[in-house]
């Protein structure tokens, strides 16, 4: 039995992965501190022994004993991080700071969530993790994709300097059950408008594109990347390499909803990427992981779960 520290537990991803390492027989912290995080998600999970929340924000430095840590806490989507960017960076810098100390003064495995968005609006596709990026560092969306380039930084430095066991992910554009009704992010919001029969709002021409991941296949991604005996750090892409048009995914959600909803166009956001694919041969080849989910079986379930909620 591990003990493991969960930031940002009580959030979409975060709160599947507590589930399941806790029916994997760990004991497990769960730190959040709300702002994006939903009670409700984790809720179930209050009656098992091995299961504790705590209410905390990782800027605060935070002491316990604990195996692993699996950093996840941040706002992740543009209208949450963007609501207070200087506070999303600090999360992601001064936050990691505090609990890379924590994994020294353990001598625990720390994983960081980290994210697609450190390759920016990218000009190799698809994305490899050799590739450095092209970021604007000075943009609307900075505070979180330089933020997470930062932590990858710190992580790294920390490797080097103090051979901190490390493991960076780097995950891109995920969905399931517990996502935020307010997320603002493309999955979310076409479900949504579609359920309630409003125009489906598309950001630019709807020939961007994206590679969704169902959030049961990342977990498990994300455990094995923890877990595995190569000692290999990263960073590795966790996502489905299956790319799809923006117009082509509200085109099938309005079919899946049996939806009126009709598409109107509005103008792109600042640095709104054009392209993003994960090539995860790296992933295949170190860890053995693939996405298995069908993508039309987990929108299937996302809808699902939207219905319930609204």
């Amino acid at each position: 039995m591990k003990k493991i520290l969960v930031t940002g537990g009580a959030g979409f991803i975060g709160s599947h992965l507590c589930e399941k390492l806790v029916k994997e027989n760990n004991k497990v912290i769960c730190l959040d501190n709300l702002v994006t995080g939903n009670f409700a998600n984790i809720r179930h999970l209050f009656q098992n022994k091995n299961f504790k929340f705590i209410e905390h924000d990782i800027i605060e430095p935070f002491h316990a004993e604990v195996d692993q840590i699996y950093n996840l806490a941040c706002p992740a989507s543009p209208p949450h991080y963007q609501f207070n960017p200087i506070k999303t960076f600090k999360t992601s810098t001064i936050g990691i700071l505090n609990m890379l100390e924590l994994a020294n003064e353990n001598g625990a495995t720390i994983l960081q969530a980290s994210t697609s968005e450190v390759y920016g609006d990218p000009q190799v596709h698809p994305q490899n993790e050799s590739y450095w990026g092209h970021v604007n560092p000075i943009g609307v969306r900075s505070c979180y994709d330089e933020g997470k380039r930062g932590a990858e930084t710190l992580m790294s430095d920390y490797h080097r300097m103090f051979d901190t066991d490390i493991r960076i992910i780097r995950i891109f554009n995920t969905y399931g059950p517990h996502m935020d009704i307010n997320d603002g992010r493309v999955v979310s919001n076409f479900i949504i408008q579609a359920i309630q029969g409003k125009d489906i709002t598309i950001y630019g021409d709807g020939s961007q594109t994206r590679s969704f991941c169902y959030v049961s296949d990342l977990i498990d991604g994300m455990v094995k990347m923890m877990n595995n005996k190569k000692k290999f750090i990263g960073p590795v892409n966790l996502g489905n390499p299956s790319e799809r048009s923006i117009l082509d995914f509200a085109q099938k959600i309005i079919e899946m909803t049996n939806s009126k909803s009709k598409i109107t166009f509005m103008p792109l956001p600042q640095d709104d990427p054009i392209k993003r694919k994960p090539d995860i041969s790296l992933a295949k080849q170190k860890l053995n992981w693939e996405p298995k989910i069908d993508f039309e079986f987990g929108i299937q379930k996302t809808i699902e779960y939207f219905r319930s909620i609204i």
